[in-house]
């Protein structure tokens, strides 16, 4: 067992830490002050980087390279602000990543080199009114008739809805309960009969629109079916990568607020000398480098074990919870160290805070991971409806 990066790891790593905080933190700054998506500019200028296609295969315009990788390069850009490091969150870690997996080469190579460009973004579009965490009670509807797909419905909670150009959506696509009705659609922005609810006011995630999603007969070709009825798990499989993403940006908040902290201590002065000095704050910045450092840690575990890129339910859930916890506890800490400061927007530890908890609800929530941990520890499912 090596816990050591390798000399290219190191380098990649280090790449994004610099371009992170030479390019991005100006554009975090305006994201978060006007609520508005990162620029096709910047989001190019990612893609230019190689960051959105980090774990995408070389054949469709991506380095290549693993998960793991992935990850390093996401928690780098994470501690600059989430909003900054959502479109890597997409394209190496979200709906792009459900594509590589389990789309037909025809959409891989229309979908995934447009990604890695910074062309296009991709926005998973699941959960519903009546369909959070109850991801089996689906009930937008993809009718198969002949050569097309027609869509009719209603979806709520898509983080990027609107802006996107690409949606990968999760539906019921045959009179099947459960899971064994569900599927999974490609379409792009303009197609005819979507649109769009106001934009939600949400305390964080600034700079990444949420809305809901209507599907007013939508007519797609049925080449655009990414999974087929009768393959639900193989969605909820590629999910844990995603799973993986939403750890790395909890961790990477955590990472940040950590660093942001350890600073600020040695700088703010009280009672005629640095607050650093006072056994209190050296005991909480204490507890909170030791969460960083086990959710860092349970995270890449995860990654280095991934078979095929895609992390095991029972490290990725362990892994995902702690994180989870471990951002808003982390974030916590750190308005309280910088006192009336931490509470102050033009600072920053607020945001840091308000973001900590997207994460914890988004992916599968803490305690949905909860009940994951405790069937992997059984060997067996819980049926929540019973």
């Amino acid at each position: 067992m090596n816990f050591n990066l390798t000399e290219e790891q190191r380098q990649l790593k280090e790449t994004a830490r610099k371009f992170a905080r030479q390019e991005l933190v100006s554009v975090a700054k305006e994201m978060e002050e006007t609520d508005e998506p990162m620029s096709d500019a910047c989001r190019r200028r990612l893609g230019e980087m190689g960051f959105l296609g980090v774990n995408i295969p070389q054949e469709y315009g991506g380095l290549g390279l693993t998960t793991f990788d992935a990850v390093l390069v996401l928690e780098e850009l994470a501690q600059i602000s989430p909003a900054v490091a959502f479109p890597v969150f997409e394209s190496c870690f979200g709906p792009s990543q459900s594509i590589l997996h389990c789309a037909s080469e025809a959409i891989k190579r229309r979908v995934l080199p447009r990604v890695c460009a910074g062309e296009l973004i991709v926005a998973v579009t699941m959960s519903e009114p009546e369909a959070g965490s109850a991801m089996t009670d689906l009930t937008t509807r993809g009718e198969i008739r002949g050569d097309k797909v027609v869509i009719n419905g209603q979806k709520r909670w898509c983080s990027g809805a609107g802006h996107s150009g690409g949606y990968l959506l999760y539906c019921r696509m045959a009179d099947k309960p459960g899971a064994a009705g569900v599927g999974a659609i490609y379409l792009e922005l303009g197609t005819p009969g979507m649109s769009f609810g106001k934009r939600e006011r949400l305390m964080s995630m600034r700079g990444v629109p949420s809305r809901d999603i209507f599907f007013d007969n939508v007519e797609v070709p049925a080449e655009n079916i990414v999974v087929p009825v009768g393959k639900f798990k193989d969605l909820m499989t590629t999910f844990s990568v995603e799973r993986c993403g939403n750890t790395t940006m909890a961790v990477g908040g955590a990472a940040g607020a950590l660093e942001y902290a350890v600073q600020y201590v040695q700088e703010r002065k009280q009672f005629g000398k640095p607050i650093i000095e006072f056994q209190a704050v050296q005991m909480r910045l204490a507890d909170m480098a030791m969460r960083v450092e086990a959710a860092r840690l349970l995270l890449y575990r995860a990654a280095a074990n991934a078979s095929a890129g895609i992390p095991s339910l029972r490290d990725i859930s362990i892994a995902k919870c702690y994180a989870n916890e471990t951002s808003r506890e982390v974030c916590a800490n750190g308005v309280q160290l910088m006192g009336g400061y931490g509470i102050n927007k033009d600072y920053g530890m607020e945001q840091r805070l308000r973001d900590s908890f997207a994460w914890g609800i988004g992916g599968g929530t803490i305690d949905i991971q909860k009940t994951n941990i405790a069937a992997e520890l059984v060997g067996r499912r819980f049926d929540q409806r019973r």
